[in-house]
């Protein structure tokens, strides 16, 4: 590490309180920027043009992950050195790891996205409204291969700390596009030519059927609704098929991001 300016600790520098207001939607909103922590993130994000804006690290941090803090320097991005008091200031986790980086929004517009492409597997997050839900359905996107992960309006902020964090990197792998409500991303959807799938737990078709039939081989959406109600009738009513994951043992149900998981990996399975 080249660094040998002092280290920043006054936490209420402008940086600081900047970079902290951060925690806050319409903040963030407004600034179009987002915290990524920890060196997953951060490390993604340093691999992106233009999207990594600062890196805070304390100096432990900065030594032990140097080749983190070469890549953001590449980028052109400011470095930091911060006490860990500080660091941790901006933190919203129990054990910091000492890197915190404010990153620019990630936003993909989506009638520009299916302009370009066309997309076989995409994630539709409508009312989902815990972050790390939402988080965890992206990451399970992002391994599932599919081509876009869509959060509607109604939904949770994928830039929400909790949410990125449960991304554990991947809002920095698939395209994701917010900012649309649920009937205009069907829309869309349908008129580009993927098939539209409620994952619902009272579905008339069965998520084995569906595979063993072949249907998942099409260009499909699956749309995923709120963690304790599910989706609304109107929603179900766009669908062109709602499909429940069957049950073989005695458990309820699944939540939220197991059968996100569960239903992106038929599709992957079947596509592939």
């Amino acid at each position: 590490m080249s660094e040998a300016s002092p280290e920043l600790s006054n936490p209420r520098a402008p940086r600081a309180v900047a970079a902290r207001r951060l925690a806050s939607r319409s903040f963030r909103a407004k600034q179009e920027l987002f915290l990524a922590e920890g060196p997953q993130a951060v490390r993604e994000a340093a691999e992106l043009d233009g999207v990594l804006v600062e890196l805070f690290a304390t100096r432990e941090a900065a030594e032990r992950y140097d080749e983190i803090l070469a890549a953001a320097r590449a980028q052109g991005s400011k470095i930091t050195i911060a006490t860990p008091d500080l660091v941790e200031s901006l933190s919203e986790t129990v054990t910091p790891q000492g890197l915190i980086g404010v990153c620019r929004f990630l936003n993909t517009p989506l009638e520009a996205f299916l302009a370009e492409r066309a997309p076989k597997l995409v994630a539709l997050l409508a009312h989902v409204r815990d972050p790390g839900n939402a988080g965890t359905v992206i990451r399970c996107a992002d391994a599932a291969g599919a081509d876009l992960v869509i959060v509607t309006s109604e939904s949770v902020d994928v830039y929400n700390p909790k949410a990125v964090r449960a991304s554990a990197g991947s809002l920095f792998h698939v395209p994701v596009a917010v900012g649309v409500t649920a009937e205009e991303a069907v829309n869309a959807l349908r008129v580009a030519g993927l098939r539209i799938l409620a994952a619902d737990g009272t579905g008339a078709a069965d998520l084995d059927d569906e595979l063993d039939a072949g249907r998942l081989v099409q260009p499909t959406c699956w749309m995923f609704g709120n963690e304790a109600w599910g989706l609304p009738e109107a929603l179900l009513g766009l669908a062109d098929e709602a499909v429940r994951v069957p049950i073989h043992g005695r458990a309820e149900s699944l939540n939220l991001a197991t059968a996100a998981a569960v239903c992106l990996y038929s599709s992957a399975r079947a596509q592939r």
